[in-house]
This record gives structure tokens, C-alpha cells and sequence, in this order.
């Protein structure tokens, strides 16, 4: 059985969303043998659990799989691909965050230490896999981001008054304080309009959006982190997914909010126009745009026609992802 050891963030436990390291490894466990590391708070006792459990578990180890961002746990990538190259483990760094091509252009040297001796990388979205093949690296293996597609029920939804639903971390990059403007801006317009937003905070942007949705004196429902399960219910009363991210990849709730039957408005960044196609499974909009989204949300609201082709398509577009259709592609690579 092929052995694997995959480092990442597993904080899911710590209020923070499940991340690939809690999700994946869970499905690589029917063909491969998995110990994963970290589910330490602490940000230097979880890379000081990381380096201890390579060491502990280097020989008996066919693979590292590496969880590669492009924030500050990019360097926890770098330090333990470096160490793999010295332990003589292939490692795959697996690319997360439309932001990452930015550690290409700043740290080049970092980089090329890290993917330029890496087995291969697995990057989720083909806009990735263009971007670093951009920068000379030509061992990108394009594997999506999974679901189980029979855990979300397809439901066409009537929108007869707009009721948005946004999932995600609070965090600056992904811009919730847009949804509260989108609010705000089809309330002032004389429309019905209700908000929910399902996450848990990551940076204090939480407390930032709470405070503007109290000045502009709205009414939103925040529910912090609810396990998939909830949200999913919770997103029956729902009809329109807004995404409102500056920087982004293949989100897995946007695939998520797809396979549901809710209509996508997202913003028009990084991975978006690699997994919706404008007009065809969603509608893509420019970033920090609230006319234009606005604009989004009115026309689903009232072209019901143009609503439900958008739903239909998205769903079979995500039907691809399926971890039926993506465990084979795994199983191929480490094979």
C-alpha cells in the first residue's frame, strides 16, 4: 500500500473551516496509508509537530504531500519540501489561493527550491497550472478540488424575493464586507432583500463587517462555522450564492454552492473564469464591484429562464468533480 505522510493546517477542530489536509487525506485512505500533521494551534508548535513527524515517519514514507499557500504557511512548505529533498522523500506540494503566484514573483529563489525539485505539483484549477507553467514549471498535474456529489441535493429555487447566501472565512482577501454593500445597495433599490453569512472569522474581519452592517443599520444573519451538514439546510432558504473574493483558486465552496442548485454571482478573479464560464454556469462580475453585482442579482431575480439554464449547467459542470470521478487521477499519480 502506497504511504503517505500530508502536511497542512488541520484546524477544523480549533473553529477554523476544514481545509484538504482533514478532507483529502480522509479519501486517500481507501487506497493509501495516511498520517497527517498539523492540528497544533500554535503556529511555531505546528511546524515544530510537522518537522518532528517527518522525521519520525521518513522511512517508512513514499510521498509528502505539502499544502502550499501563498500566506505566511508558505514557509512551513518550504522548510519541509527542503527537507524531503534532504531526506530524499519525493514531496507534491499541492497549490491553494489565487494569490500564490505572487511568492513566484517575490520569492523566485524560495520558489525554485521548493516546486523546481518537487515530484510534481497538484494544482487544483487549470489557472494555476497556466500560471506556474508560465514560470518554467512544467510538472503541474491538474487534479480538481473533490466532492462527494450525492452529499448535495440538486434544488432548482424559485427567487421570488432575493435572499443571498455567502460561505467562507472571514478574512480581508476574501472580502466579506462586500456582501453587506450588495445588501445595502438592493434594499436602497426597493428590493426584499435578505443576507446570510456562514463562516468563521480569521483575521477580525468578521468584527469589521458586523460593525458596518450596524452603521448602515441592516439586518444580517451570521452563524459563524456550522459543520457541512447545517450550512447545507441553512442554504435551502437561500437562493443566490454571492463569492465575493478579491483573490481566489477553486473554491470548494463555490463547487459546493453549484452541485446545490444555487445560482453563482462571483467575482471575476484568479481560478473563477477556469471553473464558471460567464453566463453558462454562473455570472462572473470585476472584484469590489457593487453595481455590477447588484446588476447580477437582478437579472437572476428576473429572468427565470436565464436563472434556471445557469443552475442546470453548473451542476452537471461539477457532476466532474465528483470524488468518483478524481480518485482515479490520485491513484494515478501516486501510483
Amino acid at each position: 500500500m502506497i504511504r503517505l505522510f500530508y502536511i497542512g493546517n488541520a484546524l477544523s477542530q480549533k473553529g477554523k473551516n476544514a481545509t484538504s489536509v482533514e478532507t483529502l487525506s480522509f479519501r486517500l485512505r481507501q487506497f493509501c496509508e495516511v498520517k497527517t500533521a498539523s492540528d497544533k494551534q500554535n503556529i511555531v508548535l505546528r511546524l515544530l509537530d510537522m518537522v518532528f513527524l517527518v522525521l519520525r515517519h521518513c522511512r517508512k514514507t513514499d510521498f509528502v504531500l505539502i499544502d502550499t499557500y501563498s500566506t505566511l504557511n508558505f514557509y512551513y512548505a518550504f522548510i519541509i519540501s527542503q527537507m524531503c529533498r534532504m531526506l530524499r522523500i519525493n514531496y507534491i506540494p499541492i497549490l491553494h489561493g489565487g494569490n500564490l503566484e505572487k511568492r513566484l514573483k517575490e520569492n523566485p529563489k524560495m520558489s525554485r527550491m521548493i516546486f523546481g525539485n518537487a515530484y510534481k505539483l497538484v494544482s487544483p484549477s487549470n489557472f494555476l497550472k497556466e500560471r506556474f507553467q508560465s514560470f518554467g514549471y512544467q510538472n503541474v498535474e491538474f487534479i480538481p478540488n473533490t466532492i462527494e456529489i450525492n452529499d448535495f441535493e440538486f434544488f432548482n429555487r424559485n427567487i421570488e424575493h432575493i435572499k443571498l447566501f455567502w460561505l467562507r472565512s472571514f478574512s480581508k482577501i476574501y472580502n466579506p464586507k462586500l456582501a453587506v454593500l450588495i445588501l445595502d445597495s438592493l434594499t436602497k433599490k426597493g428590493h426584499d432583500a435578505q443576507l446570510c453569512m456562514v463562516g468563521p472569522d480569521s483575521d477580525g474581519s468578521l468584527n469589521e463587517t458586523k460593525q458596518l452592517v450596524k452603521k448602515l443599520n441592516l439586518n444580517v444573519k451570521f452563524t459563524g462555522k456550522l459543520p457541512k451538514n447545517e450550512w447545507v439546510e441553512r442554504s435551502k432558504d437561500y437562493n443566490i450564492f454571492i463569492n465575493t473574493t478579491n483573490f481566489d483558486n477553486t473554491p470548494v465552496s463555490v463547487i459546493e454552492a453549484m452541485a446545490l442548485g444555487l445560482p453563482v454571482v462571483s467575482t471575476n478573479v484568479g481560478g473563477l473564469p477556469f471553473l464558471i464560464t460567464h453566463n453558462k454556469e454562473g455570472i462572473l462580475v470585476s472584484p469590489n464591484d457593487v453595481n455590477a453585482m447588484v446588476d447580477a442579482i437582478i437579472k437572476l431575480k428576473q429572468n427565470k429562464n436565464f436563472k434556471d439554464k445557469l443552475v442546470i449547467n453548473a451542476r452537471k459542470k461539477v457532476e466532474n468533480f465528483d470524488w468518483k470521478e478524481i480518485r482515479a487521477q490520485w491513484k494515478r499519480l501516486l501510483s
